[in-house]
């Protein structure tokens, strides 16, 4: 057992290009008391740039909260290049977005996502994902070491 060596608490990424959504999110995780810090891309293209920096020892998320309608490269994009890369394709994904279509869910699904799960727009509603999100994928999930 390693004493005295203690592990940095990951990141929760969470790409969006709402700032409505990202305060919301921010601020839901902050009511909670979080203790995972969270990273904001709000693009597709600043996803991709962050998997760059993750392979020269920026810190790699926990988890990703991903948003499907984007400007520049779309969050199924994301997904597709992000479960395909050799050292971060075990990431967990959580899709969260407005979008309800069978079509978005089933290729989420394809392309690896971990969860879907569409915004809900009550606030009281939104503490109750954003709970779940916490308790199972930052305090329950064992994540694979990347």
């Amino acid at each position: 057992m390693n004493q005295g060596v203690t592990t940095p608490i990951r990141p929760i990424l969470l790409v969006e290009d709402r700032a409505i959504d990202i305060d919301l999110t921010i601020r839901a995780f902050a009511k909670r008391k979080l203790l995972n810090p969270i990273t904001v891309a709000r693009d597709g293209e600043e996803v991709l740039a962050l998997i760059d920096r993750w392979e020269t020892g920026d810190p790699i998320p926990i988890c990703i909260l991903l948003d499907l309608k984007m400007p520049k490269v779309n969050g199924l994009e994301v997904l597709r290049r992000l479960k395909h890369h050799p050292t971060f394709s075990t990431i967990p994904v959580i899709v969260l977005t407005t979008s309800t279509e069978d079509q978005d869910v089933a290729e989420a699904y394809k392309l690896g996502c971990n969860s879907y799960i569409v915004k809900p727009v009550d606030f009281d509603k939104f503490m109750d994902v954003v709970s779940t999100v916490e308790v199972y994928w930052c305090a329950l999930n064992l994540p694979a070491r990347t």
